[in-house]
């Protein structure tokens, strides 16, 4: 028996359709629907169906001022977030989960995978920036004025990596 393919989709196109809003990891409706391969129609439909599994912590629609945010932070149209009359759903990592338990197709299933550990990926890249921040702190604190320089470059570049260089969505 073979092994499912679920590298259908890079990384990075996953990456970049994650974003932050309500301190929470998010991806729209639409992002989702063209990573699964189906209509955004078909996916809010199918979660309409299922409203029960969806409560707010998993999916949330957003608020006038989060799509001008949105507008403004990333220069997308209200047209590219808004379609027809109808504001985006965000939804969480625990929604995207349960949209395998609504979305029944093998490819939603194998890019549903890949999502989450899309989502594992990037909460381990945080924890880990947060921990070396912390330890470098710690050793500051220990060692006297003489190698503040070298903690001052080492934070210089701690945090120029936590910028991204170009947009990836959060």
């Amino acid at each position: 028996m073979s092994k499912p393919d679920i590298s259908l989709i890079p990384g990075e196109r996953i990456e970049s359709r994650i974003f932050f809003v309500r301190g929470k990891k998010i991806m729209f409706d639409r992002h989702l629907a063209e990573l699964y391969g189906v209509t955004t129609g078909a996916l809010n439909q199918a979660v309409v169906r299922n409203k029960s599994r969806f409560p707010e912590d998993f999916m949330f629609r957003l608020t006038k001022e989060e799509i001008e945010v949105f507008k403004s932070q990333f220069v997308i149209s209200n047209r590219s977030l808004i379609r027809g009359r109808y504001v985006p759903y965000a939804f969480t990592e625990q929604g995207v989960a349960m949209l395998s338990t609504v979305l029944k197709s093998k490819k939603a299933i194998q890019v549903n995978i890949q999502i989450i550990r899309t989502f594992t990926k990037l909460r381990e890249m945080i924890a880990s920036n947060a921990e070396l921040r912390k330890k470098l702190d710690n050793l500051e604190r220990k060692y006297d004025d003489q190698f503040s320089a070298v903690f001052k470059a080492i934070k210089s570049l701690i945090i120029e990596k936590d910028v991204p260089k170009k947009p990836i969505g959060f």
